[in-house]
């Protein structure tokens, strides 16, 4: 007899996290800004590169977050902004994930001397400067979307590691798990079968958590002149143009207020998700 579909963890994570209105909203603002970034050219009549002799137009009902150096629409660039900062978000983490929750698995289900040796690696790529070894790719490699993915992406799963290598770690020995072996099952197929889908709620949680993160660290790379080629453009990059148009004799305030709010808005909208999930899947650390 199965249990009531109410009584199943998965069900119970999703009522707390349905009563708690903040990650509730801030899951509302994430996918609406999707949405917007989705919907980009049937929100905005301009293309994302599209000039004018409107150089430095505050907001107007025309522009109505107003017009860069080369007069293009501000709102434009930066709801196709959204696409690369979102997406850089995503899937940087989703090439963290992949690596670390993989490598994770292994060394905790191996574990001796094995998990010893992987987990050494881990402590090891700890101590180096991360962001260094992205500037390094970067500045190698040339600058590309694929590689800021890539780059990003790699430097993150050093933490899903460990943390899916200790929840393998205090499952493994589990009744179900030595029942799986005691029927045959191979080392892949408890790892994928069994030990995997008893992990998801922390890497779910991780996974809200590590998204602003790599946004953040993209928007510090176009600080640097190492993110996104143009002409494309992220909020990091507005963020860095706005930045470099300031001069003493005037302040394009537009040119940084409406880009930053956005990041700010979105990545407040995800801690709250990531918080809220994190209540969620675990009550007990309320």
């Amino acid at each position: 007899m199965t249990a009531p579909r109410g009584r199943s963890l998965w069900y119970q994570a999703w009522r707390r996290l349905l009563a708690n209105r903040m990650a509730v909203a801030g899951g509302m603002v994430v996918v609406a800004m999707a949405a917007l970034a989705l919907a980009a050219p049937l929100v905005s009549p301009y293309g994302y590169d599209e000039t004018s002799a409107a150089q430095y137009h505050p907001p107007s009902w025309r522009h109505p977050m107003g017009t860069d150096i080369h007069g293009r629409d501000l709102l434009t660039r930066v709801l196709y902004g959204a696409r690369l900062s979102l997406g850089v978000g995503f899937v940087a983490t989703a090439v963290s994930l992949l690596i670390g929750v993989g490598y994770g698995a292994v060394s905790g289900y191996a574990g001796g001397k094995t998990d010893e040796l992987m987990m050494r690696v881990v402590d090891i790529i700890y101590s180096l400067p991360y962001m260094f070894f992205v500037i390094i790719l970067v500045a190698v490699f040339g600058r590309s979307v694929l590689l800021l993915f890539v780059a990003l992406g790699a430097v993150q799963w050093l933490t899903v590691a460990r943390i899916v290598r200790g929840q393998v770690l205090s499952i493994k020995e589990k009744e179900f798990i030595q029942a799986g072996r005691a029927i045959g099952a191979g080392h892949l197929r408890i790892i994928l079968h069994h030990l995997l889908p008893n992990v998801l709620g922390p890497v779910v949680v991780y996974t809200t958590l590590t998204v602003p993160a790599v946004m953040l660290q993209e928007a510090f790379l176009s600080f640097l002149g190492l993110g996104v080629p143009p002409p494309a453009s992220s909020w990091g990059t507005l963020i860095a143009d706005g930045a470099s148009a300031i001069n003493a004799l005037r302040i394009y305030w537009w040119l940084l207020l409406f880009p930053g709010a956005a990041m700010a808005v979105t990545l407040f909208a995800m801690n709250f998700l990531g918080d809220g999930l994190r209540d969620a899947m675990d009550p007990r650390l309320r």
